[in-house]
């Protein structure tokens, strides 16, 4: 006999037996597996897809990325042309650079799929949380890169090179795709710090006092984060990346009191 999963019919945060979407049908394992291979398959076309339009403007997108080193550059009045050392370097470049943008621009569609796969488990007010997930998750990852690309990335750059103001500078391709794209990703996955609250909130494992009780501590980590993340380290570059960080803690509080306040609201209902 098939190994089955059936949604409970318990009652749900808010006091009311409901069910998920199969209304108390149950799912075999191999359905569960279909499932998940069906959702899998739709993010990686979507995925390919994407990745097929960016390689088709890859030069585009490039010239988007290579424009921070440009300006700094001319500021210097340095030579403004980047290199390459391998024939295959630039094609190999753009390859790479079609699968991330694919990637960033499917984000949201995957993290659609991911949540359809979870969601036949939840309950009906459960489900309300999935476009402010998906919107909130892509939102700060999209704007953690942007901030990088616009704010972050720029000084910290400009303070490397003037630093070996004595030599002369000869930046590859894939040198500063490298450099660019860390920066990039790992302010977009710092700026998720609120969604990771928000998740930790809503399964009761952190609570907003506790947040609120280690705020100096996570003044010293998001300062470490900034560091780790800024390439020059400069005093400057360190603190456009660190405040953002500090509102982020915030809005995170804030976000927590919110469950918090919401959760006390729904024990009192119940309670009545």
């Amino acid at each position: 006999m098939a190994t089955t999963i059936q949604n409970p019919p318990a009652k749900n945060p808010n006091g009311d037996p409901e069910e998920g979407d199969l209304n108390g049908k149950q799912m075999s394992f191999l359905e569960h597996l279909e499932e998940l291979r069906v959702r899998l398959l739709h993010s990686i076309y979507a995925i390919v897809i994407a990745a097929g339009l960016s390689f088709a403007f890859a030069d585009r997108i490039y010239g988007y990325l290579e424009k921070p080193l440009k300006e700094t550059l001319a500021q210097l009045h340095l030579n403004a042309g980047l290199v390459y050392t391998n024939p295959v370097d630039p094609l190999n470049l753009y390859i790479k650079l079609a699968l991330i943008s694919g990637l960033f621009f499917a984000s949201p569609y995957v993290l659609l799929q991911l949540w359809l796969f979870i969601s036949p488990g939840l309950y009906r007010n459960e489900k309300r949380y999935i476009w402010p997930f998906v919107l909130l998750t892509s939102g700060l990852f999209i704007f953690g890169g942007f901030f990088a690309y616009r704010l972050a990335f720029p000084p910290a750059l400009k303070f490397l090179i003037s630093y070996g103001h004595r030599f002369t500078p000869m930046v590859t391709i894939n040198e500063y795709w490298d450099l660019i794209t860390t920066v990039m990703l790992a302010c977009g996955v710092v700026f998720e710090l609120p969604v990771v609250v928000l998740l930790l909130s809503l399964f009761g494992i952190i609570t907003p006092k506790f947040l609120i009780k280690n705020f100096r501590y996570a003044i010293l980590i998001t300062a470490i984060l900034a560091a780790a993340i800024i390439p020059s380290n400069d005093p400057m570059s360190l603190f456009i990346v660190w405040i953002p960080l500090v509102g982020l803690y915030v809005l995170s509080i804030g976000l927590s009191w919110l469950v918090y306040l919401r959760k006390r609201r729904t024990k009192k209902n119940a309670e009545a």
